[in-house]
């Protein structure tokens, strides 16, 4: 390094590390509240034209299943595949409601793997 170049940053360097400094404590609180947010989330998924649901949460932790009546006729093995089918319904919105609820948190930021 010649002397006198510094570290390279001059004062406009140093305002805009101190607004990324800004937004990414704006994005961590926001994620603690969205972290609630999901939690509460409840996201159905069915199979069957709705002779099994299943409920999780925004952060696909299982909270309930619904099985008809007219489904628990079909046998165990039709039972078994739509509740698995319900479970992937359930899962791809809970994770497409997650996706799109981080893309509003870190909105303007370029956060790798996010």
């Amino acid at each position: 390094m010649a002397k006198g170049q510094g570290f390279g940053f001059g004062l406009g360097k140093m305002k805009e590390l101190a607004e990324a400094f800004k937004k990414a404590q704006e994005v961590q609180e926001g994620a603690k509240k969205l972290q609630e947010d999901l939690d509460n989330m409840e996201i159905e998924g069915e199979a069957g034209g709705g002779l099994v649901k299943v409920v999780l949460s925004g952060n696909q932790e299982p909270r309930r299943a619904e099985i008809s009546e007219d489904a628990l006729g079909e046998g165990a093995e039709v039972v078994s595949q739509l509740v698995t089918e319900a479970m992937q319904d359930a899962y791809q919105k809970s994770t497409a409601t997650m996706r799109e609820k981080m893309e509003e948190l870190t909105g303007g930021l370029n956060l790798p793997g996010v």
